[in-house]
């Protein structure tokens, strides 16, 4: 038999030489061009000059003058190949970059270790989420997303190649050194998520690295500091650890990087590095594997290689071993000339040597360095941290984010008014973002004490305890594990408590739960960064839905692949404006107007909240509290919300009861209110009176009769102490008597009607409905929307009289009064008349923040759906949306107002007709548009100090900034 192997070896190096072949990734699309070019450079060069392109030197930006100019001397005088950036800033890399290319005769070949981006190695530039997060996600597209934007920010700042993805298979938790920077344990998986990887970053123009060859995964030492052994069969590491390089090679993989390991399976001499291991690097990584790309060593400065052997001989025998590429030789100089010694001695060819050398001018004119160009400094920094880069990190932990365990459907919570929630945070890092993202959607309560059983005592008031543990996400190899005390207090926690566990860190943590038999739910969200933790908060609360599966198996409970998978309940999510079709640049003109309205003094505070498709995507608080400038508005802070109380808390109560069949637009006055039979307003029916349409004046100044000749409030009806006569509370120190709430009632019941039928914005309809729900329900109406819309909703910030539930320090005042109350209008409704019916009134009194406005607006929007639940059909919100009087030129709906008819009017004119909303005396706005989706709330206290003067009106700049909403719109 004819033996032909010699011939197929013979082939194979033919064309390896030439650096060409049908497979080759180091083809450029014009491969004439390319070998001639190659060709004649390497024709040019001193043998000195081609053994330097081998080199690949370690380079930081943060160093001083003396490391650059050792760095310039090694390229002038060892003629070295490449550099790989470290540590340093981007500005200051890509202007020595420049200088360093500009010194050297043939381009150099620039490399980073950017595994999850540059800020791997860099300051000021973008952390993507590390591969164990990407290894959550399902959805290979968005991996191919990160590889193409991590490509796109090393291109930009001039690096060549990205010594990622790490392709390393994690089945060994202790392993110190990949971790968070394996895709996982499932070798099809990771497979599939680093082909994504590679061809995103491929696509855009950098040259990828699989790493670390022939498999770092399952070692519990780390090469950096010894040489760790990996000890698996020739069948299981073929199999398992070499079967990504396989598929990726297939795909057009660039490069491969080998690493210092000891693999006695697949190299028979104990404690020899694979990385100068000729069988490793040749016969299977070459011959086997028929690799035709780059290969590089790893970093020969490692202990896993520098314990074996002295600089200068480990990096020739990396060379004679097949690698292509030295990376972080300690001695260049001296390495130069034992490579030169070895030719001259023939212990390789110069055919060898112009294999490298060929493959590597090659990788540079592909990467188009035949035509270098230098890295243009403009918008550096913009370019490497883009709103896009933004987007796709915001999709990324939205997709990774897994629930491992989620006991009865424990997750998402639902019938908020049924939970009692407190808050714990275990680790050492900040919880901030998550523990204010949970409070976006319910009461949360904070609690935190020194002992464990002062602990379990507070704790016996809550049906969910939400305990986070945040470990620091500054690197991958930061400690992830529970101390001792955390996992006590967890156990003992869990034993009386329902408890949801997040834990923002590596998902291997969990190997410390000896037992989670009374954990009812269990999240992992892999880092602690501020998107991953507002994510997680959002995710429990249903506003969006869990999509991620564990990619590592942390013990039995917990098996790779687990990970309980839920849709959203349409409640309020948060993200940024481009996830929804909005410009976040123009955007930029609402902060500008809102500091001009504060600064021409049209309102001390502003809180606005913009929503598009279910996503708030703007919110922000402006200004103080009064024009003191002493207490800031916070996103929490409560504002009367003066008129929006019609919407807010008398309109969805008739709606629920029309809903029912209780009343219809059609029933009367006098069949809601007996007494009012006989009267002129006996026929009014709902529908009239909510439209505005009813002959009704507009506001009656209840107040005026109650002063005395002075225009104080008269000893007849106040007192400056509660007793059981005085016992209406109109403000602070100020009590009336309760009997004249019967007279207002009286007032209104006998007042008289306007001469014609005509549209005329009335309050009067609001006192009836209010006079009628009490009576209907048996109790306060405070009582009745707190119990059916606002807890339900996790309106916890909206009431009435909301003194008694929140300091004043979280509530701005109204109001100067010198006219009816005489002292600083603060905590109390602004609106006389519905501080004369105990701070309850259906027109005015109801107190709130933006971001519970918008939660309340999106039901309306999402036609009486929200967070799971129903309130109302959409037939009935379309009925009480309609414009029922449009013909007779009156814009409004029932109890909502609507767009103008003619030239002026509520809004910007920027809106169809389907949208709704309200505005507020105090200077507050609300409204919803179902064509595009947007909820728009702005809060304002511009009745402070003086309500007379309505500037904030007179300057549009509640519809200003509307009109700007509406130009961000991405067409």
């Amino acid at each position: 038999m004819i033996n032909h192997k010699p011939l197929i070896l013979f082939i194979t190096f033919f064309f390896s030489i030439i650096a060409f072949s049908q497979n080759n990734p180091l083809f450029a699309k014009d491969i004439e061009a390319q070998r001639t070019w190659v060709d004649s450079t390497y024709k040019s060069m001193t043998l000195e000059e081609k053994i330097g392109q081998l080199f690949m030197v370690q380079v930081f930006s943060d160093k001083n003058e003396s490391h650059k100019s050792e760095i310039l001397k090694q390229i002038k005088e060892q003629h070295i190949g490449g550099v790989i950036f470290s540590k340093g800033g981007p500005m200051r890399q890509a202007k020595l970059n420049n200088e360093l290319q500009a010194a050297s005769k043939i381009p150099l070949l620039v490399g980073m270790d950017a595994e999850w981006g540059l800020s791997m190695r860099l300051d000021s530039t973008y952390a993507f989420p590390w591969n164990m997060t990407l290894g959550a996600i399902k959805d290979d597209a968005l991996i191919e997303q990160t590889g193409k934007h991590i490509g796109e920010h090393c291109k930009r700042l001039g690096v060549h190649f990205n010594f990622a993805p790490v392709v390393d298979i994690n089945t060994n938790p202790n392993n110190p050194i990949i971790g968070n920077r394996s895709f996982g344990e499932d070798r099809d998986r990771i497979t599939k998520q680093s082909l994504a990887f590679m061809k995103g970053m491929q696509g855009a123009g950098v040259m990828a690295n699989a790493k670390h060859f022939p498999g770092h995964g399952d070692t519990d030492t780390d090469s950096h500091k010894t040489l760790p052994t990996i000890n698996f069969s020739a069948q299981r590491i073929d199999s398992v650890e070499l079967y990504p390089y396989r598929k990726l090679i297939k795909e057009g993989l660039s490069s491969v990087m080998v690493a210092h390991l000891n693999v006695p399976a697949l190299e028979a001499r104990s404690g020899y590095p694979s990385s100068i291991s000729k069988h490793i690097v040749t016969n299977i990584l070459k011959d086997t594997l028929g690799f035709e790309g780059l290969i590089f060593t790893d970093a020969l400065n490692m202990k896993g290689a520098s314990n074996f052997s002295a600089p200068g001989d480990i990096d020739l025998a990396a060379f004679l071993a097949g690698n292509d590429v030295l990376l972080i030789s300690e001695n260049v100089k001296l390495a130069v000339t034992k490579i030169a010694e070895a030719l001259n001695n023939k212990l390789f060819t110069e055919e060898r040597l112009a294999h490298s050398v060929k493959k590597i001018l090659s990788s540079k004119y592909k990467l188009g360095l035949n035509d270098y160009k230098p890295v243009d400094t403009k918008n550096l920094i913009g370019d490497l941290n883009r709103i896009e880069d933004d987007l796709l990190y915001e999709k990324l932990m939205e997709n990774a984010i897994t629930v491992v365990k989620n006991t009865n459907q424990n997750l998402p919570i639902r019938q908020l008014e049924t939970k009692k929630i407190a808050y714990i945070k275990f680790g050492n890092d900040d919880g901030t973002p998550f523990l204010e993202t949970l409070k976006k959607y319910t009461k949360i309560h904070e609690i935190k004490a020194d002992k464990l059983d002062e602990l379990l005592l507070q704790l016996k008031n809550y049906n969910i305890v939400i305990i986070s543990l945040h470990k620091t996400s500054d690197n991958p190899w930061r400690s992830y594990k529970f101390t001792d005390r955390e996992l006590v207090w967890l156990y003992e926690i869990s034993r009386t408590n329902n408890v949801i566990l997040n834990v923002f860190s590596n998902p291997y943590s969990l190997l410390d739960l000896k037992t989670t038999e009374n954990i009812e739910s269990i999240v992992v969200s892999y880092q602690n960064s501020k998107i991953a933790q507002e994510k997680s908060a959002q995710l429990i609360f249903g506003a969006i839905p869990a999509k991620g599966t564990l990619p590592v198996s942390s013990g039995i409970q917990f098996p790779m692949g687990i990970g309980f998978q839920y849709n959203a309940l349409s409640s309020l999510s948060y993200g940024l404006a481009e996830s929804v079709g909005m410009d976040s640049k123009k955007l930029h003109k609402i902060d500008s107007l809102a500091r001009v309205a504060i600064a021409k003094g049209t309102t001390p505070g502003i809180q606005i909240v913009v929503a598009r498709k279910g996503k708030v995507f703007y919110n922000k608080s402006f200004g103080f509290h009064t024009y003191n400038n002493k207490i800031p508005v916070k996103d929490s802070d409560l504002f009367d919300i003066a008129s929006l109380t019609k919407i807010m808390a008398t309109v969805p109560l008739i709606m629920e009861l029309h809903e029912e069949g209780i009343i219809t637009l059609d029933t009367k006055i006098s069949e809601l209110l007996p007494e009012y039979k006989g009267t002129n307003k006996a026929n009014i029916t709902l529908k009239t009176m909510l439209s505005h349409f009813a002959q009704l004046k507009p506001w009656i100044p209840f107040y005026t009769a109650t002063l005395d000749a002075n225009k104080k409030p008269s000893q007849k009806y106040y007192r400056n102490q509660k007793d059981d006569v005085f016992n209406v509370e109109i403000s602070q120190d100020l009590f009336m008597r309760g009997d004249y709430q019967d007279t207002i009632y009286d007032i209104v019941r006998n007042t008289d009607l306007l001469g014609r039928v005509q549209y005329r914005y009335s309050d009067l309809p609001y006192f009836i409905l209010k006079k009628y729900l009490e009576k209907h329900y048996e109790k306060s109406m405070a009582v009745v929307i707190q119990d059916r819309f606002y807890r339900p909703l996790g309106a916890n910030f909206t009431t009435y009289n909301p003194t008694e539930k929140f300091s004043k320090s979280m509530i701005l005042p109204t109001e100067e009064d010198d006219y009816y109350r005489y002292q600083t209008v603060h905590g109390y409704v602004h609106d006389m008349g519905a501080a004369m019916q105990n701070g309850v009134g259906g027109h005015a009194g109801v107190f709130s923040n933006a971001n519970d406005m918008a939660k309340i607006m999106q039901m309306y929007l999402q036609k009486g759906f929200y967070g799971g639940r129903r309130y109302f059909t959409p037939e009935t919100m379309d009925e009480f949306n309609k414009c029922h009087f449009c013909i007779n030129n009156n814009r409004r709906g029932i109890g909502f107002d609507k767009p103008q008819l003619g030239d002026a009017g509520p809004t910007c004119g920027c809106l169809s007709m389907t949208s709704f909303g309200h505005s507020g005396f105090t200077g507050t706005y609300a409204w919803a548009d179902p064509d595009e989706e947007i909820v728009y709330i702005f809060m304002a206290n511009r009745t402070y100090p003086k309500a007379t003067t309505n500037l904030l009106l007179k300057e549009n700049i509640r519809t200003n900034i509307q009109q700007y909403i509406y130009d961000a719109i991405i067409k």
